[in-house]
């Protein structure tokens, strides 16, 4: 689904999708994964999840900052997304999952944030690429 990339004291994703609402959604599976054992999330409830930007780049830093807030401050793990709205400007969805069970859900990997360095989010003639970057 996504390609991890190692970085010093950091770890990053690429992918790609057909439309930038499957971008947005996948994107944000990947942080979950590279942070959880995903596999054991149950879909019980869901959470809404909105954010704004200035273009595709910064909307994507603060999509995935807000999935990031729900796992760290609403301790609420998301496994599957959907993306609802987009554009360059704004993007919402919701976010399916669980509350954070640290007996049923294995941490991997402490995320701190979501950085700019290397950032890439582009329409390309095959679809959708994305390259993220995010500080452990």
């Amino acid at each position: 689904m996504f390609e991890v990339l190692e970085h010093t004291a950091d770890i990053g994703f690429r992918l790609r999708a057909p439309t930038p609402e499957e971008l947005f959604a996948r994107a944000a599976e990947a942080l979950v994964s590279l942070g959880f054992e995903s596999e054991g999330i149950e879909e019980r409830q869901s959470c809404e999840l909105a954010a704004t930007g200035w273009d595709w780049e910064s909307l994507m830093v603060n999509w995935l900052s807000e999935v990031l807030y729900v796992l760290d401050a609403r301790r609420l793990l998301l496994k599957r997304f959907e993306v609802t709205r987009i554009s360059p400007e704004a993007v919402a969805g919701r976010g399916y999952g669980e509350p954070w069970n640290p007996e049923r859900h294995r941490a991997k990997l402490i995320i701190k944030g979501v950085t700019y360095h290397q950032l890439v989010v582009e329409q390309r003639p095959e679809g959708w690429y994305a390259q993220v970057i995010l500080d452990i």
